[in-house]
């Protein structure tokens, strides 16, 4: 039986715009209210998601949210036809309004955690929807991802799915932006890392002080619960709150894993030879490789600007792994050089790949944000709805419906124009007809 490791990049939705909702992430401040391309950005994540598939990854589709989020809207008090709700609340509540309108979901690396059957007591696939307690914009997700997935991943016998933790800063979970597992093959008994930025109930343990940490060491551990994990294949390690108040807001944009490899920066966690060592011993005999990058040859500043470390990290036919990196690596000469050193080392590492996901990139994601890793065997990947994993046919059918429903250019202004909401949702509608998907968004149910 054959062992996969699937990636499911988010769909970029039709709004996508730059609001600089998200404070602690400084590519997204740092853009803010600039005019966005949702139709090159869509366009790009295809491209990325074709290009896997084309180096013989198994590659999936993961739909947007319905945004603008009237059904929000009028929970808050905002009265009358969708298309007044849209314009008093762009009035009354204007930074309301732009976080619902937000295009978030495309980073599915916050969509959920995913532990696959090797690891988990039952040996079911499980998913637990992030609840993204620490921004508005992204805490309105969680019910619709759950949806979607369940609507991905229906065969009962193979998935099981979990509801979000509860909707509170004490179990602030922000999903697999903050989870790396690693195994010696796909369909082994891994490690689970599970990283932290603080301790919810305990407020004398180490904490950023510029930055908020998003996820907590108790949302941490539930999930592990949630999903049957034991103590033997499940690890947690505290990022450095100095590296989070620089602009890490997730792990995943200071360190990321795949099989047998770990690479990261020497800033990115508390404790890190106890955790390593930790980590080696309950991964077994077989030796991980620790790839540090050291201060040195990239400092944070870099790592944040160019996301080295929010880069796929892939296992290639042949066995060797490969970094799929945004083009803002390639363009940085500190970066660029140390990549171009690293695959001539005797590690797993021997490809460098650059992708241009510049839309994605200046809203605060990089190629790692924008996939959601499920390790699954033919049996279950059999059982996965086959019309969201990517082939030629539909990449064609997708590229024809983002040139037919998305906008050249998009404003902040143009988010409070009804003409947009009922271009997005006859996208919408149109999108989980093509992946099969039913009744997702709250627009149909």
């Amino acid at each position: 039986m054959r062992h996969y490791e699937v990636n499911f990049d988010g769909l970029v939705g039709p709004t996508h715009n730059y609001a600089g909702l998200s404070f602690g992430n400084v590519a997204s401040l740092s853009n803010a209210k600039s005019t966005s391309s949702p139709k090159s950005a869509a366009l790009q994540g295809l491209a990325k998601m074709k290009a896997l598939h084309d180096m013989g990854m198994v590659q999936g589709v993961l739909a947007p949210q319905e945004r603008p989020d009237v059904t929000t809207l009028r929970r808050l008090g905002f009265t009358g036809s969708d298309g007044e709700v849209l314009a008093k609340a762009a009035q009354q509540a204007p930074q309301i309004f732009q976080a619902v309108c937000s295009a978030s979901s495309m980073w599915t690396a916050n969509a959920a955690t995913v532990s696959p059957g090797a690891d988990t007591a039952n040996g079911k696939v499980h998913f637990t929807p992030a609840n993204l307690t620490n921004k508005f914009h992204r805490s309105l997700e969680p019910q619709t991802s759950g949806r979607i997935l369940q609507a991905m991943f229906n065969n009962g016998r193979y998935f099981e799915h979990h509801t979000h933790l509860p909707d509170n800063e004490h179990f602030g979970d922000e999903g697999a932006a903050n989870h790396t597992r690693l195994c010696s093959n796909y369909g082994h008994a891994g490690v689970e890392i599970f990283t932290f930025g603080r301790y919810a109930f305990d407020s004398s343990k180490p904490a950023p002080k510029k930055y908020p940490a998003r996820q907590t060491f108790e949302a941490s551990q539930a999930i592990a619960r949630l999903h049957g994990l034991s103590d033997d294949n499940t690890v947690y390690i505290q990022q450095n709150p100095d590296v989070i108040d620089q602009g890490v807001f997730h792990n995943d944009v200071i360190a990321v894993g795949n099989q047998n490899v770990l690479f990261y920066h020497e800033q990115a966690f508390l404790d890190t030879d106890a955790k390593l060592a930790e980590i080696q011993r309950k991964f077994g005999d077989e030796p991980v490789h620790f790839i540090e990058v050291k201060t040195s040859e990239v400092s944070v500043e870099d790592a944040v600007q160019t996301y080295l470390f929010n880069t796929q990290l892939l296992t290639l036919d042949n066995g060797h792994m490969a970094i799929i990196a945004p083009t803002e690596c390639q363009e940085n000469p500190r970066v660029a050089a140390y990549l171009a050193e690293l695959v001539t080392r005797n590690t797993p590492i021997r490809q460098v790949h650059y992708f241009d996901v510049k839309q994605s990139m200046r809203n605060g994601g990089g190629p790692a944000c924008l996939r959601l890793r499920v390790a699954l065997n033919d049996t279950e990947l059999a059982a996965v709805n086959p019309a969201v994993v990517m082939n030629e046919t539909l990449f064609a059918r997708l590229n024809q419906w983002v040139d037919k429903h998305y906008r050249d250019e998009l404003s902040v202004d143009d988010l409070r124009d009804p003409q947009l909401l009922t271009e997005s949702r006859t996208a919408l509608d149109e999108l989980t007809q093509i992946l099969k998907l039913g009744s997702v968004y709250p627009f149909q149910l």
